[in-house]
């Protein structure tokens, strides 16, 4: 029994879209550079869930790890 008057009374609903994969991608790399601004950070942390962007960061920083590891072991095995 909600009140009708209540749900037009102009507040925004929440994102209840899941966020694109280039939209998480660009958070992501945005956010692991320090250069995300403010209005995109306002808009990932309204989205209806964490986890695209959980993944997205977890991903990332593996693949990140990863290729650190290929550089390393490719300049040692220079010497």
């Amino acid at each position: 029994m909600s009140d009708p008057a209540n749900r037009n009374s102009g507040e925004k609903a929440p994102n209840t879209r899941s966020p694109g994969v280039l939209k998480v991608l660009q958070s992501v790399l945005a956010g692991a550079l320090g250069v995300q601004s403010s209005r995109r950070r306002e808009e990932d942390f309204s989205s209806h869930s964490p986890w695209p962007y959980i993944i997205g960061g977890v991903i990332f920083t593996a693949g990140f790890v990863l290729v650190l590891v290929l550089i390393v072991q490719a300049v040692l095995a220079g010497h």
